[in-house]
């Protein structure tokens, strides 16, 4: 199958396997969606296992299939376990895009409780570790493998009461960053960060509950622009996707 052929440009990711965290609802949703109509097959992970069902009814609509993963982010040996489980079912993994997120507590940094700063570390950040652990070798193993985590402006500013989701944000950047500065001369595997901005979800409407969503981007509008960065002709790695711009943003970036 030649890039020409219309079969491989409507459906690029045509026999691949791509993994998204935080797949049933907002952003997650819409990336698993638009990854299942370009061909993939989704490995949705999610808490909700009604929810995952009904996605994966939309990825079937969608002409492709799932594998549903009801999985706690915050339980990290259930995280520890997937890489192996994933790697005697398909033997490799080409995409994954760390989606999942919380918000946090939006109150002074000194107000915090302990256990609302640890559980937003938990999914935001400690996470996105355990699954580079456990997803790396699966992703080495691909002729294209593509990894994708969802970071935030937030993580670029000290506004006054997003101290606990702006300073996870951060290490997801760094996270990312490192990861893609090890891999970079030893394995075909890119790994980027996307910034969405303003997008219509829950979480955005928690966080600015006066705000009119309709004025804001889809995820599908976002999950559109992402596809790229998913796709096995990727150069780009260690970069970070401003969807606000569309466009590539180098490091150090500007507060």
């Amino acid at each position: 199958m030649t890039d020409t052929d219309p079969v491989r440009t409507a459906r690029p990711l045509e026999g691949s396997y791509a993994l998204v965290t935080g797949a049933t609802r907002g952003i997650g949703k819409a990336i698993s969606i638009t990854l299942a109509a370009a061909g993939a097959h989704v490995i949705a992970v999610g808490r909700t296992s009604g929810a995952l069902e009904e996605l994966d009814d939309t990825i079937i609509k969608a002409g492709s299939t799932a594998t549903l993963v009801p999985l706690d982010l915050k339980d990290g040996p259930g995280i520890d376990r997937l890489g192996g489980a994933l790697y005697e079912r398909f033997g490799r993994l080409d995409i994954f895009v760390g989606n999942a997120g919380v918000l946090g507590p939006m109150t002074p940094l000194a107000q915090v409780e302990p256990k609302e700063w640890e559980d937003a570390l938990a999914v935001n950040l400690t996470a996105n570790w355990r699954l580079v652990r456990s997803l790396d070798p699966l992703l080495r193993l691909s002729a294209a493998g593509r990894a994708v985590m969802v970071s935030s402006g937030a993580a670029h500013k000290a506004r006054a009461f997003w101290g606990t989701y702006a300073v996870t944000k951060a290490g997801v950047e760094v996270l990312a960053r490192t990861w893609a500065a090890e891999v970079a001369n030893i394995s075909k595997l890119k790994v980027n960060l996307v910034n969405p901005g303003p997008i219509r979800t829950r979480m955005r409407a928690k966080a600015f509950p006066s705000e009119d969503p309709e004025t804001l981007p889809s995820p599908e509008e976002l999950a559109a622009a992402i596809l790229p960065l998913c796709l096995p002709e990727l150069e780009e790695t260690g970069k970070l996707y401003d969807f606000p711009s569309r466009a590539f943003k180098e490091f150090p970036l500007p507060a």
